[in-house]
């Protein structure tokens, strides 16, 4: 299907989405914790590879992936225009990502990722389950 945008506009919309305060990521994974009562996070961490959020206590380091920007294996979509280019990004994206894991891990962190359809209400309790399980983390449900 062809781009419904000229050249021009994919570029500008493109360049609109920002790595932070991301509605359909960062602010609904806040949504999310404070509904359920989950506490002790804290934004705009300075440590290696800037984590969405840290949880200092649990020496924790949570990022909310963009199922795009990040080649999600279920999500993901490759644009047939320019194609060799966001590949690119995408795997560089990746590679990174797996960088920053090691990189924090060896520090002593753990390291959390919740991709972006982790965050539909329909994936929220296994979501939860998940974060309670792996992560000693406190909440309350709320349905």
């Amino acid at each position: 299907m062809p781009d419904i945008f000229s050249k021009r506009k994919r570029t500008a919309v493109m360049s609109a989405v920002r790595s932070r305060g991301n509605r359909s990521t960062e602010l609904k994974f806040i949504a999310l914790m404070r509904a359920h009562g989950i506490t002790g996070w804290r934004r705009g961490s300075k440590l290696t590879g800037r984590p969405d959020f840290v949880f200092p206590a649990l020496k924790l380091a949570a990022f909310v992936d963009g199922c795009f920007w990040h080649g999600c294996p279920k999500h993901g979509t490759s644009p047939k225009a320019n194609a060799a280019f966001w590949l690119a990004k995408i795997t560089g994206n990746q590679a990174r990502d797996r960088r920053v894991n090691r990189l924090l891990r060896a520090k002593g962190w753990r390291v959390l990722r919740i991709w972006e359809h982790e965050l539909a209400r329909k994936n929220e309790a296994r979501l939860l389950r998940r974060l309670c399980s792996r992560h000693n983390m406190d909440f309350r449900l709320r349905w």
